[in-house]
């Protein structure tokens, strides 16, 4: 019997979207999703494992790899390369799983161009006030951090109509979040970019 493929399901979403919890709601599904492992070219952390944290490579292999097309996206930052590999995802794709892929909006871009069949998800919280209590209440960052992360949140919500869907995390909502989410992989609604558009124009109000 032929196993049906699995979605590539890329979810982005500002800091304080709350993309980590929602994501590992849909990972205790062992059978059906499985996470994107990157490939790095810096150096392993403490209590950092290969091919579970990240894939750690030099930056000979790396750019190697480039060359030969085996990233879906990838980016430099802080002198160090990161990028989602081709196979890794094709191959769990090819064994029914859906990946999931939690990147900034514009390596999703990226990943769109080399896999059209990705499924976009941004996720954000219901309003830019919630947002930003959400980044203060963590009080582990200074105001200038917090400032600059909600400019970028604003820039990354205008790329956000370019998604197939925008799905709202309200606070204490990470396991009805990732069932919409699943619901979406499962019976693939139709898309509704006017709800996406007046989500972002009101998003400030």
């Amino acid at each position: 019997m032929n196993t049906k493929k699995g979605t590539l399901l890329v979810v982005s979403g500002p800091a304080g979207s709350g993309k980590g919890t929602v994501n590992k709601v849909l990972l205790e599904n062992t059978e059906k999703y499985v996470f994107s492992v990157s490939a790095t070219t810096r150096s392993p952390r403490p209590g950092e494992v290969e091919g579970i944290h990240y894939f750690f490579m030099t930056r000979e292999k790396f750019m190697s790899l480039v060359e030969e097309d085996n990233f879906l996206e990838h980016a430099e930052y802080v002198d160090n390369c990161y990028g989602t590999l081709r196979p890794f995802v094709e191959e769990n794709l090819a064994q029914g799983k859906n990946v999931i892929l939690d990147i900034e909006v514009q390596g999703a871009l990226q990943v769109r161009e080399k896999m059209p069949e990705a499924l976009l998800v941004f996720l954000c919280p219901p309003n830019y006030a919630t947002l930003e209590r959400r980044l203060r209440g963590r009080g582990t960052e200074t105001e200038e951090v917090i400032q600059e992360r909600l400019k970028t949140a604003l820039t990354e919500l205008q790329i956000a109509a370019q998604y197939d869907y925008l799905v709202v995390n309200e606070d204490n909502k990470a396991e009805e979040c990732a069932a919409k989410i699943d619901g979406i992989i499962d019976t693939r609604p139709e898309k509704n970019k006017e709800y996406i558009l007046d989500f972002i124009k009101n998003f400030t109000e």
